[in-house]
C-alpha cells in the first residue's frame, strides 16, 4: 500500500503567477492558494469558477525542452509544475492536497492560442497536456511541497 500511495504523488518543483493574461508566468516559489478564487496574485485568478489553478508535468516540460527549446516555469501559463505524476492516469473530479490546499480536476487541456508560446510555435504543452483545477481548500503552497491524490 506504501507504494502505491507513493506512485501518487508529485513534487511541486515551480509555483507561478503572471499580473497580465496571456504572458509568461514566473516563478514565485510560494503562494496563498484561495478557495474557489485560485492563485493569489495571479492575472487568471477569479475569472473561472472551473480553471482557477493550472498544472503542467515536469517531465513534459524536459521533453519540450530536449527538442531545442529554451523554457522557464510558466512559460506555458501553467501555475503549478509537478515532478512524478502522470496526468493521464487520473480522471475528471481526482482532488490533490499540499497542506491544507486541495484541487480538484476540472478540464484537461484549453483552446490557448495567444499565450507566448504558442505564437511562435504550432506546440503549446498547457494546450494539450495542462490539467486545470477548482480550489476545494486554500492555503499556502510552497515549492518543494509534494501534491499527492486525495480520492
Amino acid at each position: 500500500m506504501a507504494e502505491e500511495k507513493m506512485a501518487c504523488r508529485g513534487k511541486i518543483t515551480g509555483i507561478c503567477t503572471s499580473v497580465d493574461t496571456g504572458t509568461s508566468k514566473r516563478n514565485v516559489h510560494q503562494a496563498n492558494v484561495i478557495k474557489n478564487y485560485g492563485v493569489e496574485g495571479d492575472a487568471h485568478a477569479g475569472f473561472h469558477t472551473d480553471k482557477q489553478v493550472s498544472l503542467l508535468s515536469y517531465e513534459k516540460i524536459q521533453a519540450f525542452i530536449g527538442n531545442e527549446a529554451t523554457v522557464k516555469e510558466g512559460a506555458f501559463g501553467e501555475n503549478l509544475v509537478v515532478q512524478g505524476l502522470d496526468w493521464s492516469l487520473f480522471p475528471i473530479g481526482t482532488q490533490f492536497r499540499s497542506g491544507d490546499v486541495i484541487l480538484e480536476i476540472t478540464h484537461r487541456g484549453t483552446d490557448c492560442d495567444s499565450c507566448e508560446m504558442c505564437l511562435p510555435r504550432t506546440e503549446c504543452l498547457i494546450k494539450k497536456d495542462g490539467l486545470f483545477c477548482k480550489v476545494i481548500m486554500g492555503g499556502i503552497i510552497t515549492e518543494g511541497d509534494y501534491l499527492h491524490v486525495e480520492n
